[in-house]
């Protein structure tokens, strides 16, 4: 037996990590992700346009500034703000296909509010938005957020060096404090999804949820209500709590099924060397 003894340490070694690769490569067949994204044309004449020599030189950051932006990593193109045809040059700027071009200063957050509804009401309920409203100057979207180098928001946008534009830091600060403990629990969680996607695991509708309910928590920043957003964080802190749950749920199945799969290999693997070992074995 001194064989099979030695036989079976070598394949007991070597199973933990053809299990784990072997287990992850048909969890990932079996989970394949899909991107839920909108699809950009294969040709586009506004950037093309955009990049080219005819272009006026205050024109031609437009196209590089969309293409490092949150909006171009989320396959939101040209056309979805400003309308037109990108796929036909002769139709890109027509008003028959829907284009609008450049929205100006007053129409500015009814122009972003096309797509961001929520956070344009409570723009609009804002102090922000009443002093926008009055007089039509005062900060919009494109105050905080730029105009097509969007990038994803978080809180690092409230910065006094930003807020002290237009009025002193102190009401900004407290919101910024409301926030981080909230906007911190996101992130980790955001992480969280990430690492199970690299896993293999199909996440689309839990990306989807939680993608929702940030968008959600962060149309109250634009309330500039303090209080609101005090009042409010316990409520999304559970939400997180139960999403939290839900992902380190996912990563106990997933060590449980490698576990359990290199439990299987071992004892399939012992049982064909035993077997082996015993067609080996001289009759007597």
């Amino acid at each position: 037996m001194g064989r099979i003894g030695i036989l079976l340490f070598l394949i007991m070694s070597s199973l933990p990590s053809l299990a784990s690769g072997s287990y992850r490569e048909e969890f990932e067949r079996g989970f394949l992700t899909k991107t839920w994204s909108g699809e950009q044309p294969e040709e586009n004449f506004c950037i093309e346009c955009h990049s080219s020599d005819k272009m006026k030189p205050d024109f031609l950051t437009i196209a590089e500034e969309w293409k490092a932006s949150w909006h171009a990593q989320n396959n939101i193109a040209c056309h979805n703000c400003h309308g037109g045809d990108p796929k036909d040059e002769s139709m890109s700027m027509s008003p028959h296909r829907g284009f609008v071009g450049k929205p100006k200063p007053s129409e500015v957050p009814d122009f972003c509010g096309k797509c961001h509804i929520g956070i344009l009401k409570n723009y609009y309920e804002s102090d922000h938005g009443k002093a926008f409203r009055l007089s039509g100057k005062g900060p919009n979207c494109v105050t905080c957020h730029g105009s097509h180098n969007i990038q994803k928001a978080n809180i690092e946008i409230i910065s006094e060096h930003r807020c002290t534009t237009c009025h002193s830091y102190e009401r900004a600060k407290a919101m910024k404090q409301a926030l981080f403990l909230t906007e911190k629990k996101f992130d980790e969680l955001e992480g969280g999804l990430r690492k199970l996607r690299k896993e293999g695991v199909y996440i689309d509708d839990d990306q989807k949820n939680f993608f929702s309910l940030h968008a959600e928590f962060r149309t109250l920043f634009h309330s500039v209500d303090v209080n609101l957003v005090r009042d409010s964080t316990n409520d999304y802190l559970a939400k997180l709590a139960a999403a939290e749950s839900k992902i380190n749920n996912t990563f106990k199945e997933l060590r449980f099924r490698r576990n359990f799969s290199a439990l299987i290999l071992l004892i399939f693997a012992a049982m064909g060397a035993v077997l082996y070992m015993l067609t080996k074995t001289p009759r007597e």
